[in-house]
């Protein structure tokens, strides 16, 4: 993938609902893919030609950051555009003073976390059948 032909921008909340259903919830129906604050995060959207591939969301409290509902189109996926995501919001939330990132992450997923210095801690949990690991960074 040339990650030149990508295009990262902000998004609104409404924006991300049919990419979060598609990729991470299809059994559901676009109001069951909200998430409690959706109106007060920071949503990234990534276009490649006019598509939107890749969505994100961030949802800031004083110095800390949690992401969430982080979803790329399957034919997308392993390219790149998750690294790409995450370096431009890894540095926006440097600039303005965010100083804890964290997630809550799919155990298959952890790898891309840990490229960023994001570490696992606590025990895995499920939700559904899908295990998952908390991981974070501390920016100094």
């Amino acid at each position: 993938m040339i990650l030149e032909a990508l295009a990262i921008r902000k998004i609104d909340a409404e924006t991300t609902l049919p990419l979060r259903q598609q990729v991470l919830w299809p059994n559901k129906t676009i109001e069951e893919c909200r998430v409690e604050d959706d109106d007060f995060g920071e949503h990234y959207g990534v276009d490649k030609q006019g598509l939107l591939v890749c969505v994100a969301s961030v949802f800031i409290q004083q110095d800390t950051a949690r992401l969430r509902k982080f979803a790329t189109l399957e034919a997308f996926q392993r390219q790149g555009i998750g690294q790409f995501v995450l370096s431009r919001i890894i540095e926006d939330l440097k600039a303005s003073g965010v100083r804890i990132f964290w997630c809550d992450a799919r155990e298959s997923a952890s790898s891309l976390y840990q490229r960023f210095g994001m570490t696992a801690s606590g025990e895995r949990f499920y939700k559904g059948d899908i295990p998952y690991r908390r991981m974070s960074v501390s920016f100094k």
